[in-house]
Protein backbone atom coordinates (compact mmCIF):
# COMPACT_ATOMS: atom_id res chain seq x y z
CA UNK A 1 0.00 0.00 0.00
CA UNK A 2 2.75 2.47 -0.85
CA UNK A 3 1.87 6.22 -2.07
CA UNK A 4 2.13 5.55 -5.76
CA UNK A 5 -1.03 3.59 -5.40
CA UNK A 6 -3.63 6.05 -4.37
CA UNK A 7 -1.76 8.71 -6.52
CA UNK A 8 -2.04 6.60 -9.74
CA UNK A 9 -5.84 5.67 -9.26
CA UNK A 10 -6.03 9.39 -10.50
CA UNK A 11 -3.47 9.06 -12.63
CA UNK A 12 -2.54 6.50 -15.05
CA UNK A 13 -4.76 4.01 -13.82
CA UNK A 14 -8.13 3.71 -15.05
CA UNK A 15 -12.34 3.82 -13.38
CA UNK A 16 -15.17 2.70 -14.76
CA UNK A 17 -18.96 4.28 -14.78
CA UNK A 18 -22.15 2.19 -16.07
CA UNK A 19 -25.15 1.87 -17.89
CA UNK A 20 -26.48 -0.98 -18.51
CA UNK A 21 -24.82 -4.31 -17.03
CA UNK A 22 -26.09 -7.11 -15.22
CA UNK A 23 -24.39 -7.11 -11.49
CA UNK A 24 -22.69 -10.43 -12.04
CA UNK A 25 -20.29 -9.20 -14.48
CA UNK A 26 -20.53 -5.81 -12.82
CA UNK A 27 -18.56 -7.09 -9.61
CA UNK A 28 -16.22 -9.78 -8.06
CA UNK A 29 -17.98 -11.80 -5.81
CA UNK A 30 -17.59 -15.32 -4.09
CA UNK A 31 -21.13 -16.18 -4.82
CA UNK A 32 -22.23 -14.55 -7.92
CA UNK A 33 -26.03 -15.19 -6.95
CA UNK A 34 -25.16 -13.14 -3.72
CA UNK A 35 -25.48 -9.24 -3.70
CA UNK A 36 -22.31 -7.38 -2.51
CA UNK A 37 -22.52 -6.92 1.26
CA UNK A 38 -20.67 -3.73 1.27
CA UNK A 39 -18.56 -1.46 -1.59
CA UNK A 40 -15.86 0.19 -0.80
CA UNK A 41 -16.53 3.95 -0.69
CA UNK A 42 -14.26 5.94 0.80
CA UNK A 43 -10.00 5.96 1.10
CA UNK A 44 -8.57 8.19 3.72
CA UNK A 45 -4.68 7.68 3.53
CA UNK A 46 -2.00 9.68 5.76
CA UNK A 47 1.67 9.33 4.52
CA UNK A 48 4.33 9.82 6.85
CA UNK A 49 6.92 10.15 4.52
CA UNK A 50 7.70 13.59 6.40
CA UNK A 51 6.26 13.17 10.15
CA UNK A 52 5.99 16.81 11.11
CA UNK A 53 4.32 17.09 8.37
CA UNK A 54 2.10 14.11 7.36
CA UNK A 55 0.34 14.51 4.35
CA UNK A 56 -3.44 13.30 4.17
CA UNK A 57 -4.93 12.32 0.83
CA UNK A 58 -9.13 11.75 0.48
CA UNK A 59 -10.76 9.22 -2.16
CA UNK A 60 -14.17 8.82 -2.72
CA UNK A 61 -16.08 6.18 -4.84
CA UNK A 62 -19.48 6.34 -6.37
CA UNK A 63 -21.66 3.65 -7.42
CA UNK A 64 -24.41 3.92 -9.91
CA UNK A 65 -27.92 1.13 -9.22
CA UNK A 66 -25.81 -1.59 -11.02
CA UNK A 67 -23.78 -1.57 -8.55
CA UNK A 68 -20.76 -0.19 -11.00
CA UNK A 69 -18.19 2.69 -9.95
CA UNK A 70 -19.32 5.52 -11.78
CA UNK A 71 -17.16 7.81 -10.16
CA UNK A 72 -14.00 8.49 -8.14
CA UNK A 73 -12.72 12.46 -6.61
CA UNK A 74 -9.60 12.47 -5.01
CA UNK A 75 -7.39 15.85 -4.20
CA UNK A 76 -10.39 17.82 -6.49
CA UNK A 77 -9.80 15.93 -9.60
CA UNK A 78 -12.72 13.82 -11.07
CA UNK A 79 -12.27 10.54 -13.23
CA UNK A 80 -15.91 9.18 -14.69
CA UNK A 81 -16.80 6.11 -16.28
CA UNK A 82 -18.37 4.76 -19.37
CA UNK A 83 -19.49 0.72 -19.64
CA UNK A 84 -20.81 -1.12 -22.81
CA UNK A 85 -23.83 -3.71 -22.34
CA UNK A 86 -21.47 -6.04 -20.96
CA UNK A 87 -20.49 -4.71 -18.29
CA UNK A 88 -17.06 -3.72 -19.27
CA UNK A 89 -15.42 -0.17 -19.15
CA UNK A 90 -15.00 1.51 -22.43
CA UNK A 91 -14.03 5.03 -21.57
CA UNK A 92 -13.17 7.15 -18.70
CA UNK A 93 -12.90 10.95 -18.92
CA UNK A 94 -10.58 12.40 -16.31
CA UNK A 95 -11.35 15.51 -14.88
CA UNK A 96 -8.91 18.85 -13.58
CA UNK A 97 -9.70 20.30 -10.20
CA UNK A 98 -11.32 23.45 -12.48
CA UNK A 99 -14.06 21.04 -14.10
CA UNK A 100 -12.16 20.85 -17.79
CA UNK A 101 -10.92 17.62 -19.26
CA UNK A 102 -6.97 16.79 -18.65
CA UNK A 103 -7.21 13.30 -21.02
CA UNK A 104 -9.54 10.14 -21.64
CA UNK A 105 -8.61 6.56 -21.24
CA UNK A 106 -10.33 3.69 -23.80
CA UNK A 107 -9.91 -0.13 -23.09
CA UNK A 108 -9.10 -2.52 -25.92
CA UNK A 109 -10.48 -6.43 -24.88
CA UNK A 110 -9.05 -9.57 -26.41
CA UNK A 111 -13.10 -11.73 -25.31
CA UNK A 112 -13.36 -11.10 -21.61
CA UNK A 113 -9.58 -10.05 -21.26
CA UNK A 114 -8.55 -6.21 -20.75
CA UNK A 115 -6.08 -6.11 -23.02
CA UNK A 116 -4.71 -2.74 -23.64
CA UNK A 117 -5.87 0.41 -22.01
CA UNK A 118 -4.93 4.12 -24.24
CA UNK A 119 -4.75 7.78 -22.58
CA UNK A 120 -4.71 10.02 -24.93
CA UNK A 121 -4.43 14.09 -24.43
CA UNK A 122 -4.20 17.12 -26.31
CA UNK A 123 -0.60 17.18 -26.67
CA UNK A 124 -0.23 13.83 -28.11
CA UNK A 125 3.53 13.66 -26.53
CA UNK A 126 1.63 12.51 -23.25
CA UNK A 127 -0.16 9.82 -24.89
CA UNK A 128 0.69 6.42 -23.41
CA UNK A 129 -0.32 3.09 -23.58
CA UNK A 130 -0.66 -0.07 -20.93
CA UNK A 131 -0.48 -3.59 -22.36
CA UNK A 132 -1.29 -6.16 -20.21
CA UNK A 133 -0.12 -10.13 -19.86
CA UNK A 134 -1.56 -12.91 -18.45
CA UNK A 135 -1.01 -16.46 -17.38
CA UNK A 136 -3.43 -19.31 -16.65
CA UNK A 137 -6.05 -16.10 -16.64
CA UNK A 138 -4.56 -14.00 -14.05
CA UNK A 139 -2.72 -11.07 -14.77
CA UNK A 140 0.97 -11.70 -15.05
CA UNK A 141 2.02 -7.74 -15.76
CA UNK A 142 1.87 -5.33 -17.99
CA UNK A 143 3.92 -3.03 -20.31
CA UNK A 144 3.44 0.63 -20.48
CA UNK A 145 4.95 2.87 -23.18
CA UNK A 146 4.80 6.56 -23.32
CA UNK A 147 6.55 6.81 -26.82
CA UNK A 148 5.13 5.31 -30.05
CA UNK A 149 8.19 2.66 -30.31
CA UNK A 150 8.02 1.87 -26.52
CA UNK A 151 12.11 2.09 -26.47
CA UNK A 152 11.80 2.67 -22.95
CA UNK A 153 8.89 1.20 -21.15
CA UNK A 154 8.17 1.04 -17.98
CA UNK A 155 6.94 -2.50 -16.97
CA UNK A 156 5.94 -4.53 -13.85
CA UNK A 157 5.63 -8.51 -13.34
CA UNK A 158 3.65 -10.41 -10.72
CA UNK A 159 4.60 -13.81 -8.91
CA UNK A 160 1.17 -15.06 -7.08
CA UNK A 161 0.81 -17.97 -4.35
CA UNK A 162 -2.49 -18.91 -4.71
CA UNK A 163 -4.57 -16.21 -5.15
CA UNK A 164 -2.17 -13.36 -4.08
CA UNK A 165 0.93 -11.92 -5.83
CA UNK A 166 3.59 -12.75 -3.52
CA UNK A 167 6.32 -10.93 -5.90
CA UNK A 168 5.96 -7.57 -7.57
CA UNK A 169 9.21 -6.46 -9.56
CA UNK A 170 8.99 -2.97 -11.32
CA UNK A 171 11.27 -1.52 -13.88
CA UNK A 172 10.87 2.36 -14.40
CA UNK A 173 11.39 3.45 -18.24
CA UNK A 174 13.14 6.57 -19.25
CA UNK A 175 16.66 7.86 -19.07
CA UNK A 176 17.18 6.61 -15.66
CA UNK A 177 15.98 3.61 -15.37
CA UNK A 178 15.87 1.27 -11.84
CA UNK A 179 14.33 -1.82 -10.56
CA UNK A 180 12.56 -2.58 -7.43
CA UNK A 181 10.96 -5.43 -5.59
CA UNK A 182 8.37 -5.87 -3.28
CA UNK A 183 7.80 -8.80 -1.45
CA UNK A 184 4.37 -9.95 0.75
CA UNK A 185 2.86 -12.13 2.82
CA UNK A 186 -0.76 -11.95 3.43
CA UNK A 187 -3.90 -12.68 6.29
CA UNK A 188 -6.75 -14.69 5.62
CA UNK A 189 -9.37 -12.13 4.84
CA UNK A 190 -11.09 -10.09 2.25
CA UNK A 191 -9.30 -6.64 0.83
CA UNK A 192 -11.44 -3.58 -0.04
CA UNK A 193 -11.16 -3.87 -3.19
CA UNK A 194 -12.68 -7.29 -2.90
CA UNK A 195 -15.97 -6.37 -4.06
CA UNK A 196 -14.88 -4.40 -6.77
CA UNK A 197 -15.24 -4.55 -10.99
CA UNK A 198 -12.21 -7.17 -12.13
CA UNK A 199 -11.66 -4.63 -14.43
CA UNK A 200 -10.66 -2.13 -11.98
CA UNK A 201 -8.75 -4.81 -10.22
CA UNK A 202 -6.80 -5.21 -13.61
CA UNK A 203 -6.22 -1.64 -14.46
CA UNK A 204 -5.32 -0.61 -11.11
CA UNK A 205 -2.54 -2.82 -10.90
CA UNK A 206 -0.06 -3.96 -8.06
CA UNK A 207 -0.22 -6.76 -5.60
CA UNK A 208 -3.41 -5.03 -3.15
CA UNK A 209 -5.42 -4.84 -5.73
CA UNK A 210 -5.00 -7.61 -7.46
CA UNK A 211 -4.61 -9.79 -4.87
CA UNK A 212 -7.62 -11.88 -2.88
CA UNK A 213 -5.89 -10.79 0.98
CA UNK A 214 -4.56 -8.10 2.99
CA UNK A 215 -0.85 -8.21 2.86
CA UNK A 216 0.44 -8.18 6.43
CA UNK A 217 4.36 -7.86 5.67
CA UNK A 218 5.99 -6.11 3.09
CA UNK A 219 9.94 -6.60 1.97
CA UNK A 220 10.76 -4.04 -0.60
CA UNK A 221 14.59 -3.72 -2.11
CA UNK A 222 15.85 -2.05 -5.25
CA UNK A 223 18.73 -3.94 -7.57
CA UNK A 224 22.54 -2.15 -7.61
CA UNK A 225 24.57 -1.78 -10.32
CA UNK A 226 25.95 -5.61 -9.96
CA UNK A 227 22.11 -6.87 -10.25
CA UNK A 228 21.82 -7.40 -6.67
CA UNK A 229 19.07 -7.36 -4.71
CA UNK A 230 19.57 -4.77 -1.66
CA UNK A 231 16.87 -4.86 0.92
CA UNK A 232 16.05 -1.31 2.13
CA UNK A 233 12.83 -1.73 3.95
CA UNK A 234 10.34 -3.91 6.05
CA UNK A 235 7.11 -2.98 6.67
CA UNK A 236 4.35 -4.37 9.06
CA UNK A 237 0.76 -3.92 8.51
CA UNK A 238 -1.96 -4.34 11.38
CA UNK A 239 -5.38 -4.29 9.95
CA UNK A 240 -8.98 -3.80 12.05
CA UNK A 241 -11.65 -5.33 10.48
CA UNK A 242 -15.31 -4.81 10.61
CA UNK A 243 -18.52 -7.37 10.82
CA UNK A 244 -17.69 -8.32 7.31
CA UNK A 245 -14.17 -8.82 7.63
CA UNK A 246 -13.15 -6.42 5.33
CA UNK A 247 -10.18 -3.72 6.40
CA UNK A 248 -11.24 -0.47 8.33
CA UNK A 249 -8.09 0.22 9.38
CA UNK A 250 -4.29 -0.42 8.39
CA UNK A 251 -1.80 0.89 9.84
CA UNK A 252 1.91 0.17 8.42
CA UNK A 253 4.78 0.82 10.58
CA UNK A 254 8.57 0.55 9.40
CA UNK A 255 11.28 -1.66 11.26
CA UNK A 256 11.96 0.66 14.11
CA UNK A 257 8.43 1.03 14.67
CA UNK A 258 7.61 4.61 13.06
CA UNK A 259 4.62 4.69 11.59
CA UNK A 260 5.06 4.51 7.50
CA UNK A 261 1.27 4.99 6.24
CA UNK A 262 -1.96 4.84 7.48
CA UNK A 263 -5.24 3.98 5.46
CA UNK A 264 -9.55 4.12 6.70
CA UNK A 265 -11.20 2.38 4.81
CA UNK A 266 -15.21 3.17 4.27
CA UNK A 267 -17.94 1.04 2.55
CA UNK A 268 -21.66 1.16 1.47
CA UNK A 269 -24.72 -1.24 1.35
CA UNK A 270 -27.01 -0.43 -1.71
Amino acid sequence: MKKYFLLSMMSSVVFFTGCNSSDDTAVIITDPAVAPPALLSKIITVYYDNPANPETTVTTLEYNSQKQLSKIVSAGRTSVFQYDMAGRPIKTNYYKADGSLEYYAEYIYNGEQLEKVKSIYSNSDYNRTVNYTYNNGKVSGYTQCQSGDCTKPSTSSYTYTGDNISSEISVSGGTFSYTTKREFTYDGKLNPFSYTNKYFKVSTGGAYALSSNNYTTEKISYKDNAGNWINNQNIIYEIQYNDKQLPTQVIGKESNGNIYVKHNYEYITQ
